[in-house]
């Protein structure tokens, strides 16, 4: 199986969580042949700081093309 996976690490504990929930996949794509593609991008605070919107249009794209999502709220 491939899946690409957007990560949105947001503010706070979430940069740990999301790290933390990278590791967990990556073993089990490790363990059961799988390969997963992580693109990070910005939410929240910190994307308010870089471009003025909480969840920027370039998030929205990439989380629609994603096989999947992990936020890390």
């Amino acid at each position: 199986m491939k899946a690409t996976i957007v990560t949105l690490p947001g503010d706070g504990i979430g940069r740990e969580v999301v790290a933390e929930g990278v590791k967990v996949l990556q073993a089990v794509a490790a363990q059961y042949h799988h390969t997963f593609e992580f693109h990070e991008h910005m939410i929240g605070g910190c994307a308010l700081d870089a471009t003025g919107n909480p969840l920027p249009e370039a998030t929205l794209t990439a989380c629609r093309a994603a096989d999947a999502v992990l936020l890390g709220a």
